[in-house]
């Protein structure tokens, strides 16, 4: 099978182009960059803006399945960057794949398109997009997720995946971060403490995107759905944090923040960069107050019916896999 992975290069899609080549997949990952040690396993890698559409045609021409990875997280930036990367560069993967006959598209989207400003406890997908976001990253993720069901056809077959908080061995987002604002001090608990959230390990997140694959055709129970990821069980979202501080001999600022205040504190740091025109993100918005506050965790039992999902890695297993990496990489 010839596979074509957009943003191959990136955390999760390196490893989704890993475990496709390691069977014996042919794997062509599309980035923004020339990827020495993924083209060192064998991997075939090409450069492409996910917004450049003639680029990613003829990336995707001779595939048998398209996994479409690339995206620009964050918290706060202009919105025309997230659309037109997160919905306009989506739009132009399910272009290609039509154009080029491609009968397969797994779209990694994000449990975030369902958070507004509730708490989400042991939700399943029957939960509706909320009413408005309190950010541009979840609103176009839901945009683009929702132009990839709905190109869902006989004759391509379309699946979006939703892994929640991806963490592991060489990330590049969460766990620096974690790490860089506890040594500043700008790391405060916000809220009681008590909320509960999902996690995913990236070898997990990555195997699920290869099963969907797998068993994804017009007729399979998952064409045209969404599903939760996780690692199956939530975990207390600071208990999580302080043992990962642990691990690089942090510790977690005993001062504490409400929501409430949290939330209007972001409410006028967003108030303030949109007025003075700056683009880095703030130190807190009303979207990572919810985040940091509030419960978010979901049920997966979709996923296990619909294409065999269970995490392969545990969440102990995947703690002492990430304190190996930090004890080599970071401390």
């Amino acid at each position: 099978m010839r596979a074509v992975v957009t943003g191959g290069g990136g955390f999760l899609g390196s490893r989704i182009c890993r475990y496709l080549a390691e069977r014996g997949d042919q794997v062509l990952a599309v980035g923004r960059h020339h990827y020495p040690l993924l083209e060192l396993e064998g991997i075939a890698c090409r450069v492409s803006d996910i917004r450049d559409s003639r680029t990613i045609r003829r990336a995707c021409e001779g595939a048998d399945l398209v996994i479409h990875t690339a995206a620009i997280p964050g918290i706060y930036g202009p919105r025309k960057l997230f659309h037109d990367i997160n919905v306009d560069g989506t739009r132009n993967v399910v272009d290609a794949c039509r154009a080029n006959n491609v009968p397969k598209l797994v779209h990694t989207s994000s449990p975030s398109v369902v958070f507004g400003d509730s708490e989400l406890a042991g939700v399943d997908e029957l939960v509706p997009y909320p009413k408005e976001y309190l950010a541009h990253y979840p609103a176009t993720k839901a945009e683009a997720e929702r132009v990839v069901l709905a190109a869902n056809s006989e004759g391509l077959s379309t699946v979006c995946i939703r892994p929640h908080l991806i963490w592991g061995p060489a990330d590049p987002h969460l766990i620096p971060r974690l790490v860089v604002r506890a040594k500043t001090g700008h790391l405060r608990q916000v809220g009681d403490g008590k909320n509960l959230v999902d996690i995913t390990y990236i070898d997990n997140a990555a195997w699920a995107h290869v099963l969907a694959a797998d068993a994804l055709s017009p007729a399979a129970p998952c064409a045209g759905r969404a599903y939760f990821i996780s690692q199956g069980e939530p975990v207390n979202l600071w208990d999580w944090i302080r043992q990962i501080l642990a691990m690089c001999g942090l510790s977690l600022s005993r001062r504490a923040i409400s929501y409430p205040t949290a939330r209007r504190i972001g409410a006028l740091f967003e108030c303030v960069y949109r007025l003075t025109g700056t683009h880095r993100e703030p130190p807190m918005t009303r979207f990572l107050a919810g985040q940091l506050a509030k419960s978010h965790y979901f049920n997966i039992t979709a996923a296990r019916r619909d294409f065999g999902y269970e995490p392969r890695i545990s969440t102990a297993e995947g703690m002492r896999h990430l304190f190996a990496w930090l004890r080599e990489s970071i401390l």
